[in-house]
């Protein structure tokens, strides 16, 4: 039986498929050989200062949760470049498709996982991150599916631990019951303070949004994004 703090423990967080179509040679090439160079080792002990992990000098961390194909944060890391980005997808495909966008663009400040996030939480030393992204996660729309979703008493108590006192919790969803569901489990946590002091806070874009491929298809079947941002407490 593997234990609770082993990195291979069974996944909490992820209840997709891990596979789509049969990549392409150079797709899977790219999986068994660029991946182990960016991918984070959770075998081994955290460092102190998580800036050590990336190859370019870094001042800020943030991580993003699910990044899919991974447009979001080859737009962040590229725009920002003092900043070091983990990210994190279990999906074979979407992690395929980022190394090969990587080829053109490579990134210093760029390093990723490719299991549960809750994994990768629980390795991280605590206040060690500046930001969490959690942008269009799996709604689980279903009443019997609830638990499956991100959002939960537990795993906002695993970034209040990661975050820094002052740091932010992102959250995107184009679907009414989950956003609602988000606000409902962070009001309830006393180390999250939602920011939004208007109505249009909440319904505009983070700065620098670029966008994603599923919030245009979203807008297209006519479901309005929300973009919620909490703040860790303490800062």
């Amino acid at each position: 039986m593997v234990a609770e703090d082993h990195p291979e423990r069974r996944r909490e967080a992820f209840f997709g498929r891990l596979k789509g179509p049969k990549l392409r040679a150079h797709q899977a090439d790219l999986i068994e050989t660029r991946l182990p160079q960016l991918r984070v080792d959770l075998a081994e002990a955290a460092p102190t200062d998580l800036a050590s992990l990336f190859r370019a000098p870094v001042e800020r961390i943030r991580l993003e949760i699910g990044f899919g194909g991974g447009e979001h944060l080859l737009h962040r890391s590229g725009e920002d470049p003092a900043c070091g980005f983990i990210g994190v997808e279990p999906f074979v495909n979407g992690m395929a498709k980022l190394l090969s966008a990587l080829e053109d663009a490579p990134r210093g400040n760029l390093r990723l996982y490719d299991d549960d996030a809750t994994q990768l939480i629980d390795w991280l030393p605590e206040a060690s991150l500046d930001a969490v992204d959690l942008l269009y996660p799996d709604p689980w729309p279903k009443k019997k599916h609830f638990k499956r979703r991100f959002v939960s008493a537990r795993n906002l108590d695993r970034l209040a631990r990661v975050l820094k006192p002052g740091g932010l919790f992102r959250f995107a969803s184009d679907i009414d019951t989950y956003v609602n569901w988000t606000l409902r489990h962070a009001a309830d946590h006393p180390a999250f303070e939602w920011t939004a002091r208007r109505p249009a806070d909440w319904h505009e874009p983070f700065a620098g949004w670029p966008g994603t491929r599923y919030e245009a298809k979203a807008i297209r079947e006519g479901r309005p994004p929300a973009y919620l941002t909490f703040r860790r407490s303490g800062g």
